[in-house]
């Protein structure tokens, strides 16, 4: 049995299939696996490594797709033959390049998971947050509701109805830290007879929460407007999960028309969607489009926010908004689940919201970002300009640029290293093998102006061909 144990982090942003298949690359290349050896059987390497088969499947169709095992029907998967010669020289290549990257001084992070912290209204949060801890009495030391605070829900209820048309109220809503706390929930709540359909290319954490809890997962292609829908009723998926207002990563808005497909395909057959509105409340072109959940009369939406986004990250404070019978299912079955959310922090963005700071941040905020959002697409138009296709432009706080110069996209990002600017990859959330010009995640909420303009010089010399 191959030992992989200790080379698994589930905590890395890489998904768990791509690090497992990326090991069995080195051990063939670096010839511990020979020629025509076998493979562990799915279930075996999936028992042994306490992963999801789905996950095992995932990287052994990787390696098929790129080559380096082939399969022999009713027998299994065997290692291809390769050039000896050729294998030694890529492994030393690789290890040098991530020796490299690591130890490279990053000058400017175009991380889309950062905002500008130098916005963020400190003294009025220090003054709520002691005005939390001085009124309450104590009572905030104490265990709170499992749902979360009454009051805060209150606000986010009000909150999402005038600035994203959701309908609901405050006991459909319950706060967790983060994203993936919420969707390890909902599967529980919803069920693990389901299984669910995944943007692809889609939000990885998301795919590998949902299989580290065993669920069953599909990947549903995108078209030109979003997610297909066409191939989502191919499929045996009866949950889909979708990021309808600034589809995550590749940028694009769902439209009205496609929208009520999505609606009229989970009403044909008893599905529900899962909306993560992640970073809805940017948007710099065109008219707001209502949520999925506002338009859905007949309960199928589950409807996920977070405040990460729009306030600051470390504080790990997202909502959902279940439908009555998901909600019923929650109150009977699952309130055993504590609040995991601090409740000092739940009062002070209540204080926060109530007394209209909040609605002052984001307006703010709004203003700042759409700047940047210029300014970054300006420096790329400049800098750039035909070497480069941009994707994904017309909301949130990361864009897509598709490079066309001919390098291959870790080549990219190791060239964007040797000049101090770090850039992300895009194929970490594409599940299977892609056949374009190679694309590049490019954040940039936490950069000021002069960050933006300067890296994207920086970028255009290092990817001069």
């Amino acid at each position: 049995m191959i030992e992989l144990t200790p080379l698994l982090d589930s905590k890395s942003n890489k998904a768990l299939y791509i690090q497992l298949a990326d090991y069995i690359k080195q051990e063939i290349l670096t010839g511990r696996m020979k020629p025509n050896e076998k493979l562990p059987s799915k279930r075996k390497l999936s028992d042994h490594l306490g992963i999801s088969l789905n996950t095992v499947q995932s990287a052994y169709d990787q390696l098929s797709s790129e080559g380096y095992v082939i399969s022999e029907p009713r027998k299994g998967l065997f290692v291809t033959k390769m050039e000896d010669d050729i294998h030694i020289n890529r492994v030393v290549t690789n290890y040098t390049e991530s020796i490299k990257n690591q130890t490279q001084e990053v000058k400017i992070d175009f991380n889309s998971g950062k905002v500008d912290l130098d916005s963020f209204p400190y003294t009025i949060w220090r003054k709520l947050t002691m005005q939390s801890l001085y009124e309450d009495r104590g009572e905030l030391l104490h265990i709170g509701d499992p749902q979360g605070e009454l009051l805060l829900r209150e606000q986010i209820a009000s909150h999402l109805y005038t600035s994203r048309g959701v309908r609901c109220n405050a006991n459909q809503i319950i706060i967790g830290a983060g994203t993936q706390v919420l969707i390890g929930l909902l599967h529980l709540i919803i069920g693990s007879d389901r299984i669910y359909g995944i943007e692809n290319p889609g939000f990885h954490r998301t795919r590998i929460t949902l299989e580290h809890r065993g669920a069953e997962t599909v990947s549903i292609p995108l078209d030109e407007e979003g997610i297909s829908v066409k191939a989502l009723r191919n499929t045996k998926a009866n949950v889909v999960y979708v990021t309808p207002s600034h589809q995550f990563p590749y940028g694009m808005i769902l439209p009205i028309s496609k929208r009520m497909e999505l609606l009229k395909w989970a009403e044909e057959t008893n599905s529900y969607i899962i909306e993560d509105d992640y970073d809805g409340e940017y948007r710099y072109k065109g008219k707001p489009i209502p949520s999925l959940q506002g338009l859905d009369s007949n309960e199928s939406v589950i409807y996920l926010g977070t405040f990460s986004k729009s306030l600051i990250p470390s504080i790990r404070l997202s909502y959902i908004v279940l439908p009555s019978l998901l909600l019923k299912n929650y109150q009977d079955h699952f309130t055993i689940y504590k609040q995991t959310v601090s409740r000092l922090h739940q009062e002070t963005l209540y204080r926060f919201m109530k007394e209209g700071h909040w609605q002052t941040h984001l307006n703010k905020m709004r203003t700042l970002y759409r700047k940047k959002h210029k300014t970054l697409l300006n420096a790329i138009d400049h800098y750039l300009g035909e070497k480069v296709q941009v994707v994904g432009e017309k909301s949130g706080l990361h864009i897509i640029l598709e490079v066309k110069n001919k390098m291959k996209e870790q080549e990219l990002i190791n060239k964007a290293m040797d000049v101090g600017i770090k850039v992300y990859p895009y194929s970490i959330y594409y599940y299977g093998k892609m056949n374009c010009f190679p694309k590049i995640l490019v954040g940039y909420g936490g950069l000021s102006e002069i960050e933006i303009k300067s890296g994207i010089r920086l970028l255009s010399k290092a990817w001069q061909n």
